[in-house]
């Protein structure tokens, strides 16, 4: 079998953010993160997450709209906290008329990365990685009418190992919908 090979690989990581083209407009995030980790979180979100309209859950991705990002120190490092919306809707619902919970599960691989790559970006790192694992815990449904807030902060960015928690509320009551702890790794290319 030949070795791996990506369109997006590069010598120096998996991938090199300032390559991918622009998806939204980090200008429009709140929060304290510099420009440019905004916009890179963001084109990182597009290229790999989202995707093309023939992608995996494309429907369902290209309805995250991320509305902050923020870093601040913790301690002797630093932390990043991103915060989404999604709204639900049909194509994420099962046959009971819920968010299904393997959507769920996209939304927290996709959204639970983003504080790391926005650190990543802070810190002239690469921390896009691939996801190792992740503990999800469905705490109540989401109906259509639910505006989920997705609430993803960084909790470690090694050299290979990186972790993050994410949590899933509705916006409106507050009430939480899942959490998770997500891994991720450098590939060894």
């Amino acid at each position: 079998m030949p070795p791996f090979a990506s369109r997006l690989a590069t010598a120096r990581g998996w991938v090199d953010p300032h390559a991918l083209p622009q998806y939204m407009d980090g200008a429009a995030v709140a929060g304290n993160a510099p420009p440019d980790a905004k916009q890179l979180t963001l084109n990182t979100l597009g290229a790999y997450g989202v995707g093309t309209p023939d992608s995996f859950a494309h429907a369902a991705g290209r309805e995250i709209r991320v509305t902050r990002i923020d870093v601040e120190p913790r301690g002797d490092k630093l932390e990043a906290v991103v915060v989404a919306e999604v709204q639900a809707n049909a194509g994420m619902l099962n046959g009971a008329g819920l968010v299904h919970g393997g959507c769920l599960c996209y939304l927290v691989d996709l959204c639970g990365a983003m504080p790391l790559v926005a650190l990543g970006v802070v810190q002239n790192t690469n921390a896009v990685g691939v996801t190792q694992a992740m503990n999800i815990f469905f705490h109540s449904p989401a109906s259509l009418e639910t505006c989920m807030q997705i609430t993803s902060t960084s909790i470690v960015l090694g050299r290979r190992i990186m972790a993050a928690r994410c949590e899933i509320a509705d916006k409106d009551s507050g009430r939480m919908i899942a959490t998770s702890l997500l891994g991720k790794m450098q590939p060894k290319l």
